[in-house]
C-alpha cells in the first residue's frame, strides 16, 4: 500500500513539474501545475470514453470515435510544447482545439452530449491565460461554439441521448466533474493566494514597522549626534579661547611679579619704588586669581560626575563673604560697594556655585565702574523666588552689547582703567544659575550704569 502512495505521489509531482523552471513565481508555479493537471485528466478522458464505448457494443460513427481519442492527442501536444516552456502558447492551443474538435462532431450532425463542455473551456481560459486579447478570443470561441451546438443545429443524425441513455448520462458526468473540479481549483488556487498575499502584507506591515522604529531611532540617534557634535564644537572652539588666555594672560602678571622681585634682588630698590610697582602687580594679580578661579570652575563644571548639591544659603552672609574677598581691588579703584540686604535672605541652591556668581558680578561691576564710582548689592522678595540685583554707576552696556552678552558665546570689553577680560565668569554665571533654577537679566543704557539681577528659588522669608 505504501509503496502505490508514493508511485502516486511521484507521478503526481512529475506531471505537476512539467516544463517548470526556476525563475517562475510561486503564483505561476502553481497555475503550470493546475494546468499539467489537467492535461493528465484529458488524457484519461481520451482513454476511458473510447475504452467505454467499445463495452457498449453500439456502432458510433467514425467521427465520434476520432472526437472521443482527441482529448489524448490534444493533451499529449499541450504537454511537449508545456515541457518547451511556452505556456501560453500551450494554453492557447489547449483552449482553441478542445473547442474546436468538440464543436466539429457537431458540426457533422451527431449530437454526444458534451456540450457543456464549452463552457468550462470559456470559464478556465479567463483563468489561465494571461494576455487580454488571448483570453477574450478564447472565450469567445467556446461561447460561439456553445450557442451554435445549443441553438443554430437542432437536428442530428445521431443522438447518443437516444441510442445510450448510459453513455449520454455518463458523459455529462464528466462533463460536470470537470467543470467542479476546474472551479475547484481556481477556487483553492486563490484561496491559496489571498492566503499568501495576507501573510505577505502582513509580514511587510511587520517590517514597515520594523524599519519605521529603526528610522525613528536612527533619526534620534543622528539628532543626538549632531547636538553632540554642536557641543564639541562650542567646547572646542572655547577650549582653544582658553588656551590662548593661558597662554598670553596667565604668564603676563607672572612676568611682572618675577620682574619685580627680580629689580628688587638685583637693584636693592628702594621701598618707595617699590610701593609704586605693586598697585600694578596687584592689579595683574588679581585678575589672574579671577581668571584661575573661573578657569578650575568651568573645568568643574564639565566633568559629568559633578552634580549641583543644594542648600540653604543666606544671600545676605554669601554677600559679605565675596565683598571681603574684592575689598582690595575695590579700593585700588577707590570704589564704595555697599550691600543693601540688612537681614537674613535664604535660598536654595549650590553654595560655590552662587558665590562665584556673585563674586563674578561683582568683580564686573568694579571693572566696568569708574573710580570714585559707587556699587550696590540688594535682594527682592518675590512670590516664587528671591531676585539679587548689582548695582553700579559704571559705564554701562549698549543694547547690541547686552545681546551678545546674554547670547551662547562668550563677549568681553575692557574695563574703565583697561582691565582684561575673557567672558568665561558671566558665561559660568548663566550656566550656574540654569542648574539652580534661576535665570539672569541685564538693564543698561550707555553712560548710565548698569543692573544684573539673577533668581533662585525661596529658601525662606526676608527678615
Amino acid at each position: 500500500m505504501n509503496k502505490a502512495v508514493k508511485g502516486f505521489f511521484r507521478l503526481r509531482g512529475y506531471i505537476w513539474n512539467i516544463g517548470y523552471k526556476p525563475s517562475l513565481g510561486g503564483y505561476e508555479r502553481r497555475k503550470l501545475g493546475i494546468f499539467n493537471a489537467m492535461n493528465f485528466l484529458g488524457i484519461l478522458t481520451g482513454i476511458v470514453v473510447p475504452v467505454a464505448g467499445l463495452l457498449s457494443h453500439i456502432r458510433f460513427p467514425p467521427v465520434a470515435w476520432a472526437v472521443a481519442c482527441s482529448p489524448a492527442l490534444i493533451s499529449l501536444l499541450v504537454y511537449f510544447i508545456t515541457s518547451r516552456q511556452r505556456y501560453e502558447l500551450a494554453r492557447i492551443v489547449f483552449f482553441t482545439l478542445y473547442p474546436v474538435v468538440t464543436v466539429t462532431i457537431y458540426a457533422l450532425r451527431v449530437d454526444a452530449g458534451v456540450e457543456i463542455f464549452f463552457l468550462l473551456y470559456g470559464v478556465l481560459s479567463v483563468f489561465f491565460l494571461n494576455n487580454i486579447f488571448n483570453i477574450v478570443g478564447s472565450f469567445l470561441l467556446s461561447m460561439a461554439c456553445y450557442f451554435m451546438v445549443c441553438t443554430v443545429w437542432k437536428d442530428y443524425d445521431f443522438s447518443l441521448e437516444k441510442n445510450n441513455i448510459y453513455f449520454y448520462v455518463f458523459n455529462h458526468l464528466v462533463a460536470i466533474f470537470f467543470v467542479f473540479y476546474g472551479l475547484l481549483l481556481i477556487k483553492n488556487e486563490n484561496t491559496r493566494y489571498q492566503e499568501q498575499t495576507r501573510d505577505k502584507n502582513w509580514q511587510l506591515r511587520r517590517s514597515n514597522l520594523k524599519i519605521l522604529r529603526q528610522k525613528a531611532d536612527i533619526s534620534g540617534k543622528a539628532a543626538l549626534l549632531e547636538e553632540q557634535t554642536q557641543q564639541l564644537t562650542e567646547l572646542n572652539t572655547l577650549k582653544n579661547k582658553l588656551f590662548s588666555v593661558i597662554a598670553h594672560d596667565l604668564k603676563a602678571p607672572l612676568y611682572a611679579l618675577r620682574n619685580l622681585f627680580r629689580n628688587v634682588q638685583l637693584y636693592d630698590l628702594p621701598g618707595d619704588e617699590i610701593k609704586l610697582l605693586i598697585p600694578e602687580v596687584v592689579s595683574e594679580l588679581t585678575y589672574t586669581t579671577g581668571l584661575m578661579e573661573n578657569l578650575l570652575q568651568w573645568a568643574k563644571s564639565q566633568m559629568q560626575a559633578e552634580s549641583i548639591k543644594p542648600q540653604m544659603l543666606d544671600i545676605a552672609r554669601i554677600t559679605q563673604e565675596v565683598l571681603q574677598l574684592l575689598r582690595l581691588q575695590a579700593e585700588a579703584k577707590h570704589i564704595y560697594i555697599q550691600s543693601k540686604i540688612e537681614r537674613p535672605v535664604f535660598v536654595y541652591a549650590d553654595r560655590d556655585m552662587i558665590n562665584l556668581v556673585l563674586r563674578n558680578l561683582l568683580s564686573n561691576a568694579i571693572k566696568f565702574t569708574p573710580e570714585e564710582g559707587l556699587i550696590f548689592v540688594e535682594a527682592r522678595e518675590e512670590r516664587s523666588h528671591i531676585e539679587v540685583l548689582v548695582q553700579d554707576n559704571g559705564m554701562g552696556i549698549s543694547q547690541e552689547g547686552i545681546d551678545r552678552l546674554m547670547g551662547e558665546s562668550y563677549y568681553s570689553t575692557r574695563g574703565t582703567l583697561g582691565e582684561a577680560g575673557t567672558g568665561l565668569g558671566l558665561m559660568l554665571c548663566k550656566e550656574f544659575l540654569s542648574r539652580n533654577g534661576g535665570r539672569m537679566r541685564i538693564e543698561s543704557k550707555p553712560g548710565k550704569g548698569s543692573v544684573f539681577a539673577f533668581t533662585l528659588p525661596k529658601g525662606g522669608n526676608l527678615g
